[in-house]
């Protein structure tokens, strides 16, 4: 029994050493974190910016078709409404009821989530008309955007209120 024991541990020593060696160092695979190349990620943060602000515009221009421009198809948004989720259709149906008078968009930051993805989080001041029930509103608002075929559009948006 005890060489059975014996036996039996010896193994398992033998099994983890293999199993916890590390693979031969090698070329390292491309830094896909944008935090290793400041230039590009400086870059990707002026378009992403860029991208956001004509976004809004177009919203609050009620520019239907050129604000869908900037979202892909399976393009999903919640709101700081509290009425849940909304798919790009139905953000499109909902520009024309809109009554953005202004914006002010600050406090970006864009990080990367791959080389294709990208996460931007940013502070929106929005002003509405005169008469309205709120004159202004202030959110947090948290989008990720991917590139595909060469392109970067919206994929998902959160907004939180933020007083």
């Amino acid at each position: 029994m005890r060489s059975l024991l014996t036996a039996t541990g010896t193994s398992l020593l033998l099994a983890c050493g293999a199993f916890g060696q590390q693979a031969p160092a090698g070329n390292p695979p491309p830094p896909t974190n944008l935090n290793s190349n400041t230039a590009a990620k400086a870059e990707l943060s002026q378009l992403l910016q860029a991208n956001i602000r004509g976004m809004w515009a177009a919203f609050r221009d009620k520019k239907k078709q050129a604000y869908g421009e900037y979202m892909w198809d399976d393009y999903e948004a919640v709101e700081e409404d509290a009425q849940g989720e909304r798919n790009k259709l139905r953000v499109l149906r909902e520009v024309d009821d809109n009554n953005v008078v202004d914006f002010k968009l600050q406090a970006f930051q864009v990080d990367s989530l791959g080389p294709d993805a990208a996460l931007v989080t940013y502070e929106n001041f929005i002003q509405f008309p005169p008469k309205s029930g709120v004159r202004f509103e202030k959110i947090f608002i948290s989008e990720i955007w991917l590139r595909r075929h060469g392109q970067w559009k919206a994929w998902r948006y959160q907004a939180t209120p933020v007083k």
